[in-house]
């Protein structure tokens, strides 16, 4: 044994022993947090009109209200869709009514057992310019809906009496691109604590070293002391592996009236990597000891693993080459609104990891915490993004009205709150911010960049350029560690070679819109096209005038080595930002996404599995159901190399991928086919040319009956999980009829509810909350939500004249 291998052994030795008296397994804790979800009462508008509601939080109060035209109409120059001239449009914050100020308020009981405790109220969002008040005394204030805050309300407490805790929040017009939210839209704690107690966010763990031997852990802490003296303290810090400790140290040390940052390093043995295949993860437990006594314990997440940046052969993970097949994320949930749920957003990540994705860019703006831990937990690589807008407004009303205050306080509370994340591997501090078209542009980039490097100097700062000459003319692209570009495949090489140290990635990617099930022929590229039935194209060959097609981009990446990857926009439709049918009315949500409003996996699903995915896929599109003797486009979305179309058993051709035409590249076409009612069928072909795989798809009849899937059959009785079932519109044979628009209702008994419908439609405007919907092309979604009590819940979907249709979900305490 080498000697200092010996050393190790002996120092992991000592540090275990002198911890091991003080933590006897993860779950002990000596701070109480209570997560205050329910019993809020709710008032909107202030007004003698509106009564008190009671309502649980999270909470959106605008998502359940009726859609309105009026609603932040915007005569607005948008430079980023290319705009020359004003334009005014309706629905491009979703057409909801979340403008105007919300009042919440819920009754707190403290006891004299917390007296000498410091108590404080947390919260992960709130739209927004938040002021919290207790017992009517202001404590603090928040302008940025999207940051994480918390507030000291220890000096404003009444024991052993009624305390009052208000939040006012107020959402201003011409305020936001998109929808934003309205409310409380994510979790509030009260957090108690000893006197003496590590800080909110208040660990920073980085692994400086790690081999396949050993990993070293180094942990700052930053510890509080508000007794009213001095403390002789002892820190105990253990990490454990599933539940079970590797590694512990201590140190003392005398403490006086005031905050003090406290450094220490432990060596794990054999460390287990974090990566997208086995995102591994490990827990410090910090306890703070006075004399014998434990008074406080906090726990934080990190892993181990390795990233590397480099200008000519892209991005490496634990030394492995990876590329990014990333998504951009709004925060919204379609029919759910900005409430955020952590079990919708586990649902969503698990398509995305179906389809293959590896990576997500929380777009435009701070996510709820819950994202960047779900994606330490599934396996994705995350992009942390700040901001949409600096000091230069796109907006009246948007963050330029807060920059010069609150930039720095709100990228250094993102910064801390999520930077011991393994998942987490780079900074966003902008996205197509208007100080690319400024000569000293670059100043605020480098503001940014340099409160990066202070607070995380293990991570890079990134930025997404729309304006490609100006961000590079003016020094924005170089004032960040590493530029992302959006919509630029045609840029990737030029860049490189006239920035060749620069390490590149695709920001923002396609932007090809698409409305799920919808089919113009022939199947050919629509720039920014305009149809009277304000849908676009599911062959995925429509795109607003800035944008392009999956195509395009994956022939970009393929062809530049260089790049890291791309996030496509986006992974899943949201509300506002009706693109490209902005002036036109009724639309209300974006065609961008891969998955649609509902949650209905597009076209567009498959031909990205098809190209990130190691799963073999053959998707045919369009439906069968056309007129007699009509000419149609078929295609087929696969990472088979080639394949024979049949039509009612006759050959329409054998058609093989050909790189040197883009649209032959990753798919297959035959786009002059002879419409005839009955079945189409794809055959994927071996070398030899023999079948190895098949996709048929039928003409459809008349609706006659319904059929509910669920993305689930049991769930957890807590009162928040979340079931998506699925209705489809059925011919007598189970056939889906491409077309049906039957009118649906629902009806739910047990221990569930009916939280939110939906069908994917951007032009419709049925309400998310009523217990019915129109399907939109043979499909909509109900979104169940457990209660707090186990049994079962039942679905019954009816339709006048249909068969109607019933699903049963277990409910349990523990699953």
């Amino acid at each position: 044994m080498k000697t200092n291998d010996l050393f190790y052994l002996i120092l992991v030795f000592f540090g275990c022993t002198f911890g091991c008296q003080k933590i006897d397994k993860i779950d002990k804790t000596d701070r109480e947090v209570t997560r205050l979800t329910d019993q809020w009462e709710f008032q909107f508008q202030d007004t003698l009109e509106n009564e008190w509601t009671t309502v649980t939080v999270p909470h959106d109060w605008a998502i359940s209200m009726p859609f309105d035209k009026s609603i932040d109409m915007q005569e607005v120059l948008v430079l980023e869709d290319g705009e020359r001239v004003p334009k005014l449009r309706t629905g491009r914050t979703g057409a909801l009514p979340h403008i105007g100020k919300g009042f919440y308020r819920k009754t707190l009981q403290f006891s004299n057992q917390d007296k000498g405790k410091k108590i404080f109220v947390q919260f992960d969002g709130a739209m927004s310019h938040a002021k919290v008040y207790i017992n009517k005394e202001f404590v603090g204030s928040w302008p940025y809906g999207y940051s994480s805050f918390e507030f000291d309300i220890t000096p404003y407490i009444k024991y052993n009496k009624e305390n009052l805790l208000d939040v006012h929040l107020e959402n201003k017009p011409l305020s936001s691109r998109w929808y934003p939210g309205a409310g409380i839209y994510r979790d509030v704690r009260i957090v108690k604590t000893n006197p003496v107690y590590v800080k909110n966010w208040g660990t920073f763990i980085t692994t400086p070293e790690i081999t396949s031997s050993k990993g070293k852990v180094n942990i700052k802490t930053n510890v509080q002391n508000d007794s009213d003296q001095p403390k002789n303290i002892e820190i105990i810090q253990s990490i454990f592996y599933k539940n079970e400790r590797v590694s512990s140290n201590t140190k003392t040390l005398k403490m006086g009236v005031s905050d003090q940052e406290i450094e220490m390093n432990l060596e794990v043995v054999s460390p287990k990597l974090w990566s997208i295949e086995t995102p591994n993860l490990y827990q410090v437990v910090t306890q703070i000891a006075v004399g014998d006594e434990i008074v406080d314990t906090y726990k934080s997440q990190f892993g181990f693993r390795t990233i590397k940046f480099t200008n000519n052969e892209g991005f490496f993970l634990n030394g492995q080459h990876v590329k990014f097949k990333g998504v951009c994320l709004h925060h919204d949930l379609g029919p759910l609104g900005a409430a955020h749920n952590t079990s919708a957003w586990r649902h969503r990540l698990m398509k995305m990891k179906e389809m293959g994705a590896n990576a997500i860019r929380s777009t435009h703006n701070p996510s709820d915490p819950s994202l960047v831990q779900l994606a330490d937990e599934l396996g994705f690589l995350f992009v942390a993004e700040a901001f949409d807008e600096w000091e230069e407004a796109k907006t009246e009303n948007g963050y330029n009205k807060l920059w010069h205050e609150w930039a720095e306080k709100d990228l250094v509370a993102l910064i801390h709150r999520d930077r011991n994340h393994p998942s987490l591997i780079m900074w966003s501090i902008g996205n197509e911010i208007r100080e690319q078209n400024k000569e000293d542009g670059y100043k605020n980039a480098q503001f940014l960049t340099d409160i990066v490097h202070r607070e995380d100097p293990t991570r890079p700062s990134t930025a997404g350029f729309n304006n490609y000459k100006a961000a590079i003319d003016n020094g924005l692209a170089d004032a960040v560690d590493i530029p992302g570009w959006n919509y630029k495949p045609n840029k990737y090489k030029v860049t490189h070679e006239k920035h060749p140290e620069w390490k590149m990635y695709g920001s923002e990617t396609a932007s090809t819109v698409s409305s799920r099930g919808e089919y113009f022929f022939p199947a050919k590229e629509g720039k920014h096209k305009i149809r009277p039935s304000l849908q676009a194209n599911s062959f995925d060959m429509d795109f607003p005038n800035w944008a392009q097609t999956p195509d395009r981009e994956f022939k970009a990446q393929e062809n530049s080595e260089f790049m890291m990857g791309e996030f496509v926009w986006t992974g899943y439709d949201y509300l506002g930002e009706p693109t490209p049918y902005n002036e036109e009315w009724p639309t209300k949500s974006s065609y961008f996404g891969i998955i649609d409003l509902a949650g209905i996996p597009k076209d567009r699903f498959y031909l990205y599995k098809s190209h990130w995915s190691d799963e073999k896929v053959l998707h045919l599109l369009p439906h069968w159901n056309w007129k007699e003797g009509q000419t149609v486009s078929v295609h087929c979305y696969t990472n088979y190399y080639k394949a024979e179309l049949f039509i009612n058993g006759k050959s329409m051709g054998v058609k093989s991928k050909n790189p040197s035409k883009l649209y032959d590249t990753y798919r297959l076409r035959w786009d002059d086919i002879t419409y005839h009612a009955g079945e189409v069928k794809v055959v994927a072909l071996n070398e030899k040319g023999e079948a190895i795989a098949e996709e048929v798809k039928y003409t459809a009849g008349q609706p006659h009956q319904l059929k509910i899937e669920v993305d689930r059959s049991e769930v957890k009785a807590n009162g928040e999980e979340i079931v998506y079932a699925t209705v489809s519109v059925l011919d007598k044979n189970g056939v889906l009829c491409p077309r049906a628009n039957n009118l649906i209702t629902f009806d739910i008994d047990g221990e569930g509810t009916i939280r939110a419908v939906g069908n994917g439609d951007p032009t419709s405007l049925e309400s998310f909350v009523d217990h019915q919907r129109k399907a939109f092309n043979g499909k909509c979604v109900t979104i169940l939500q457990s209660s707090k009590t186990e049994g079962t819940i039942t679905l019954k979907a009816n339709s006048a004249g249909l068969v109607s249709a019933e699903v049963i979900v277990s409910s349990k305490n523990s699953i």
